[in-house]
């Protein structure tokens, strides 16, 4: 029998050597396993199909494993009652590994490490293969066009300009008429206050400020075609923001000089989603810092063109100075000719045309009124044009009533362009008849006139933003304090009501204010103490009625936020416009 044990454990030996584990392997992953199955409950022919028992005990030889034979307590008595012990065997003392298989002389453990590293390592393997399975899977994963379009529409502009450089794909989806048809109507676009004109270092920086109204964000956009002109008005038409008119200075580039400027008579259109520049016609008229308004028409309408412009065309084409109009126009008979005078005198057949070719690319018709400003030799004007989005041109229509006054502001509403004048005069000019109409409304007294005011449209309703005297308490006739009030014009009895008080001082004489479905956003910039400071204020008018003054509804969104890196001219020069994107 010793004989028989020695060559047993020489066996053994050399298997262990052939396997290569280590004691201190064994060790740990023996704890582990009592750690793992510690409080579990295993029958015993659980353990003889695993080949790992997990009541043997942790008594280490040389060899490693458990010692069969060894009588260490009853966790060791149990394991050799297990049913792979029949009792011919116990009685002829001819023992085997009482936790491993009935067919092997190697003691159980060894075998329950070996398998249990081996599976351990095959695990790995496995989880390895099925991770890189897993990305070959994700990365072959496609969706259709429409699906990604759906995503992406729903992103905020923040998140849908860094989802735009992931790939060139995203790109190309986010930027199609489609893309941008489906965020209009699926309403999710948010408010976005666009803030023009602002001067850095004396020139006019090339920098536009874009507010998000939701979030409470401001962002910084750079613009190469801004640089040096100023004193332009902006409106925004769907996704798009025009810049009409301005000034340039011509001997220094980009430096805000009013010594010696060039008044610009051109339109260029803004996109911010794809912050792409595009120019449009140019207007009549040079202008600098024109009163604009827009206006959505129907596509077969025509736009009322000025007879004293068709007049003047004509005696400029029928000046002969004694001759025959033949002689001093031998082709004047000519088709091509008689073509191009139709082109220019009858416009009606040509917006007719290309109404009906917009109609099936665009269902939408914007018109552009831009009225006033100062012209080329600092004149102010009077006179008034149309931009139609259809046909790409700009119609002189008629112009301003006589003493009306400096037009100061203006804006559409109800169909009828409002503008107001620094005389306290208010005109409106009906779109579709195409003439203007004088608007008899109370006189607001103690105006400060060295504050223009400014109209607003929301929701079909006109305000205006006025500053005016207000008496000193106690001492009646003496005024000592100037407030900003916004008043509300009754279509009725077009007599104008106070409707609440704005809670800053009128500081900034050329404060902006424009008006976004049924709020009205301000923006004050003024100089105090060689700072210049900026405030941007919104008031809701929904829950207002026309006797109600609260100075709660007015919200400060921003204080001090650009105006500190800007110089005083910006006050001045600044212009605002509203965009859903």
């Amino acid at each position: 029998m010793i004989s028989e044990n020695l060559t047993d454990e020489t066996s053994l030996h050399q298997e262990l050597e052939v396997l290569s584990v280590s004691k201190r392997l064994v060790r740990s992953l023996s704890q582990k396993l009592k750690r793992k199955n510690q409080g579990n409950i295993v029958d015993d022919d659980e353990d003889n199909t695993r080949g790992i028992s997990i009541k043997c005990p942790t008594l280490y030889t040389r060899g490693g494993g458990c010692k069969v034979g060894a009588t260490t307590g009853d966790e060791f008595s149990d394991c050799r009652r297990r049913p792979s012990c029949s009792n011919e065997e116990a009685k002829g003392y001819n023992y085997k590994p009482v936790c491993g298989p009935d067919d092997t002389t190697i003691d159980c453990f060894s075998y329950g490490v070996k398998d249990r590293f081996w599976k351990r390592s095959n695990r790995k393997l496995t989880e390895v293969e099925e991770s890189q399975q897993q990305q070959q899977q994700v990365s072959h994963v496609f969706l259709p066009d429409d699906i990604v379009e759906m995503c992406l529409v729903r992103l905020p502009l923040t998140s849908l300009m860094k989802a735009r450089l992931v790939c060139k794909k995203w790109r190309a989806l986010t930027l199609t008429t489609r893309f941008m048809q489906m965020r209009r109507d699926g309403l999710f676009q948010t408010p976005w206050l666009f803030l023009f004109g602002s001067v850095k270092d004396g020139f006019c920086s090339r920098e536009i400020h874009a507010f998000d109204v939701s979030l409470n964000k401001w962002h910084r956009i750079e613009s190469e075609v801004l640089k040096g002109r100023f004193m332009f008005s902006v409106v925004n038409i769907q996704d798009n923001i025009y810049v009409v008119g301005g000034c340039s200075s011509l001997t220094n580039f980009g430096k805000l000089d009013r010594s010696s400027v060039k008044t610009h008579k051109g339109v260029l259109a803004f996109s911010p989603l794809t912050k792409s520049w595009q120019k449009v016609a140019s207007m009549k008229h040079a202008r600098s810092k024109p009163v604009l308004g827009v206006y959505e028409v129907k596509s077969d309408f025509v736009v009322v063109k000025s007879q004293n412009n068709r007049q003047e065309r004509r005696v400029v084409r029928t000046r002969v100075g004694g001759v025959s109009d033949v002689y001093e126009d031998p082709h004047r008979l000519s088709v091509r000719r008689q073509l191009r005078y139709s082109f220019d005198e009858n416009e009606v057949s040509f917006g007719r045309q290309k109404s009906e070719h917009v109609k099936r690319k665009d269902s939408r018709r914007f018109l552009i009124i831009a009225v006033g400003g100062v012209g080329s030799w600092e004149e102010p004007l009077d006179s008034c044009e149309i931009y139609d989005s259809c046909t790409n041109k700009w119609v002189e229509v008629q112009k301003v009533p006589v003493d009306f006054g400096v037009v100061c502001s203006g804006v559409v509403c109800n169909g009828v362009f409002y503008v107001y004048s620094e005389s306290d005069n208010l005109v409106g000019y009906d779109i579709e008849k195409g003439y203007w109409v004088g608007i008899q409304t109370m006189r607001l007294g103690s105006r400060v006139h060295e504050y223009y005011p400014k109209l607003i449209a929301c929701e079909k309703r006109l305000f205006m933003v006025m500053v005016s005297w207000c008496e000193g308490e106690g001492q009646i006739g003496r005024r000592n304090k100037a407030v900003r009030k916004v008043w509300e014009l009754d279509f009725v009895g077009f007599k104008w009501g106070e409707v609440c008080m704005h809670p800053d001082a009128p500081m900034d004489w050329n404060a902006v204010f424009v008006g976004d479905r049924n709020l009205i956003l301000g923006v004050e910039m003024f100089k105090i103490f060689g700072q210049v400071l900026d405030f941007l204020t919104v008031f809701d008018v929904s829950d207002v009625g026309k006797k109600k003054k609260k100075k709660k509804n007015w919200v400060h969104v921003s204080r001090n936020q650009v105006a500190h890196q800007l110089d005083a001219s910006s006050c001045v020069t600044k212009s605002v416009a509203v965009v859903h994107l």
